[in-house]
């Protein structure tokens, strides 16, 4: 006979659960409704190596919310993923909570949006950045729920105080993990040719940027990372030809 699914009272209004291989998806989904009458919040902690419970905990109607490292967890320590549903979460029968279900634990990829100045001499607009050694181009991380044309001329206007809308998307290139960052996109967006004078109207963010220049692109390869200095020439070469696909810039 299976043991029970157990069932404990870990914070005020919150239960875990725990079961075994030997349960089945409609046993975990009934105790979970159960648990969910009384308390609103229901949760598990699964091992990152633990496939047959993930399924369980996904197929049961709990969200995965991300990972709790170094937890003491049946008895023993390590990482744990944290899947949890919550009484006021959408039916999985319904669309919207299907959805959102599927939304928990696809994966996500970080974006990061980019600006290609130019000036009249086409040297490329450069900004020396505060945390690390080498140069790149204005930018930064589109934020949850923004759009990568808005998030570069946000970035934009915060690091340099210019206003520039962002034109034809020139390139996305594909950034693998590195040096303890996930894998990324960075998509790279025409800002345009300015006058050379522009910089005097530069007003820089000075805890992320220490300085700026427009850079040949001889300038460009021995300021920036190599990566950085094949993305900026392969959004050059695409200039005016619509947009184009690399891999850390080749």
């Amino acid at each position: 006979m299976t043991d029970p699914i157990s069932v404990t009272v870990v914070a005020p209004g919150v239960v875990r659960l725990a079961w075994t291989p030997d349960h089945t998806i409609d046993e975990v989904r009934r105790e979970v409704a159960s648990a969910l009458l009384t308390h609103p919040r229901v949760e598990v902690l699964v091992a990152p190596e633990d496939q047959s419970a993930q399924r369980t905990a996904t197929w049961s109607g709990m969200h995965r919310e991300g990972v709790r490292r170094g937890v003491e967890a049946d008895g023993r320590s390590g990482d744990r993923i944290v899947y949890a549903r919550l009484a006021t979460d959408q039916p999985v029968g319904e669309p919207g909570g299907f959805r959102a279900l599927l939304n928990s634990f696809l994966p996500r990829k970080r974006a990061i949006s980019q600006m290609l100045i130019r000036d009249e001499s086409d040297r490329v607009l450069l900004c020396q950045l505060t945390y690390k050694s080498d140069w790149d181009l204005p930018g930064g991380v589109v934020e949850v729920g923004e759009s990568p044309a808005v998030a570069v001329r946000r970035e934009v206007e915060e690091e340099l105080s210019l206003d520039l809308p962002a034109g034809p998307l020139l390139l996305t290139d594909w950034l693998p993990p590195w040096g303890g960052w996930d894998d990324a996109l960075c998509l790279v967006f025409d800002g345009g040719v300015l006058p050379a004078d522009a910089l005097a109207r530069v007003v820089r963010q000075e805890r992320e940027i220490a300085a700026v220049r427009f850079c040949t692109v001889e300038e460009v390869r021995a300021r920036a990372a190599d990566f950085t200095a094949r993305r900026v020439e392969a959004a050059l070469a695409n200039l005016g030809g619509g947009p184009a696909y690399t891999e850390s810039g080749r």
